[in-house]
């Protein structure tokens, strides 16, 4: 199985619930305020912003700091200008990393993943050496007890593309501009989902043998995840059911 979108949606649960909901907030908020900037604060003609917006929501994000990240965004209030910066590179055992940033400062974000990195077992590439290896999708993740049939019927005509059993949870993708919709018409016939965003989903992967390998990824993964300046990492590995579960305790 695609072991990196289990490990989100799981660390998804979490961060709700633990001391990183702080953390996660900055992280959303940041991603309005740049959607904003890019694309304008009306949600009907930005579906980058609308799309960031539900993100935020989702996570509890109160809807007057949406709205005044929003506002940051389109300059009504005064605000940083971040720039979106991708680094590629390794994490242990040949794993790819896909790491997408906003920062203030390209240097100090580009020293702190490159350090990272180093001090951990992996290795910082070169632009382009990785993100071959993924592709930018639209992924809903369901509960797997939820009816196969239900969910297509539902999701194909907003413009579902596919629907894979991704560890016992079912992955449902489709373009990053048509997630939206789908997201909605899943709502509207009460079609329960865990998960819904825009991701970068491997085109192949990397087996992962043992718990303690297993780790050693996972651990680099996380603490790029907890960098201020990190907003999502994606990675190519497959851990295999048993492994995930002794993990996940």
């Amino acid at each position: 199985m695609s072991g990196h979108s289990k490990w989100a949606t799981i660390k998804h649960k979490k961060g709700a619930a633990d001391q990183k909901r702080a953390k996660l907030f900055a992280k959303l908020i940041k991603q309005v305020e740049v959607a904003a900037r890019a694309g304008g604060g009306d949600m009907d003609a930005n579906a980058s912003l609308r799309t960031m917006f539900q993100k935020a929501r989702d996570s509890s994000v109160p809807l007057d700091t949406i709205e005044r990240a929003i506002k940051r965004g389109t300059g009504e209030l005064e605000g940083v200008n971040y720039e979106s910066i991708t680094y590629e590179g390794y994490a242990p055992h040949g794993v790819a990393l896909y790491v997408e940033t906003l920062s203030d400062n390209r240097n100090r974000t580009g020293s702190e993943v490159r350090s990272l990195l180093t001090k951990n077992g992996g290795s910082l590439a070169e632009p382009g050496s990785v993100a071959w290896q993924f592709e930018r999708k639209g992924v809903i993740m369901l509960p797997g007890a939820t009816d196969e049939d239900e969910i297509m019927m539902v999701a194909l005509d907003a413009g579902a593309e596919d629907l894979v059993d991704d560890g016992g949870l079912w992955r449902l993708t489709c373009e990053p501009t048509d997630l939206p919709e789908v997201r909605l018409a899943l709502e509207e016939a009460s079609v329960a989902f865990d998960s819904a965003d825009v991701t970068m989903l491997p085109t192949s992967t990397v087996d992962i043998e043992s718990e303690a390998e297993a780790r050693s990824v996972l651990r680099v993964i996380d603490l790029l995840d907890d960098l201020d300046d990190v907003q999502d990492v994606y990675a190519n590995f497959s851990i295999r059911d048993e492994i995930f579960d002794a993990l996940a305790e």
